[in-house]
């Protein structure tokens, strides 16, 4: 079973609540979040990883255990593996912002772009790019290639759930979705795993 966690890093960006978080990172972590620059990417590196510790927790996960983490403005999020083990897994969270049709055009295949020119308005058109991003993205996580491979490899059809109907040759194994969109939460958000058994709804954390 794969499940997802979700939540907000804003809290993160009071020293107070980062600290005490950033002090129970391991060190390898900590300098990770070092490196950033910025308040709101120290607090995503942040809460990326708390949200992972928190599920380890709550499922009893060993240190193995196969998940993905992914942020995007102050949205995390983590899918794992719960039960079962060696699935691969990958997760996208991306914020609805202005479509790339010159990217879509480009890099999608052709029957996922033919589907976005589908869309009757630029709000579903929209809609519908970033529901392929994240969908695209975290198969390529799911893979440990990432973006090493190319967006026109593979194709996605958007059912429910959606479904990858070509793939590349070196990854011949069956790989499953779920995606989601929260009410409260602007972002798209997807799952790929190769264990079939992917949550219906991702869980909300929230970072006090």
């Amino acid at each position: 079973m794969i499940r997802a966690w979700v939540a907000d890093v804003t809290p993160l960006y009071e020293e107070t609540c980062y600290n005490r978080y950033y002090e129970g990172l391991p060190s390898f972590r900590r300098e990770k979040a070092d490196a950033l620059k910025y308040l709101s990417k120290k607090a995503q590196s942040v809460g990326a990883w708390l949200l992972w510790e928190r599920m380890r927790a709550e499922y009893g996960l060993g240190e193995d255990a196969s998940f993905n983490l992914s942020h995007s403005d102050r949205w995390v999020m983590c899918a794992a593996q719960t039960e079962g083990e060696n699935a691969q897994v990958g997760c996208d969270i991306e914020k609805v912002s202005e479509m790339r049709i010159r990217v879509a055009e480009k890099r999608y295949c052709r029957e996922e772009y033919e589907r976005l020119l589908e869309a009757k308005s630029e709000e579903e058109r929209a809609d519908c790019f970033f529901r392929f991003w994240v969908l695209k993205e975290s198969f390529m996580k799911a893979t440990r290639k990432g973006m090493a491979l190319p967006l026109n490899s593979f194709c996605i059809r958007l059912d429910e759930p959606p479904v990858l109907i070509r793939q590349p040759e070196e990854y011949p194994m069956p790989y499953y979705y779920r995606d989601y969109m929260v009410e409260g939460i602007p972002c798209k958000m997807a799952v790929c795993s190769t264990d079939c058994h992917i949550a219906d709804r991702p869980e909300i954390y929230c970072i006090k």
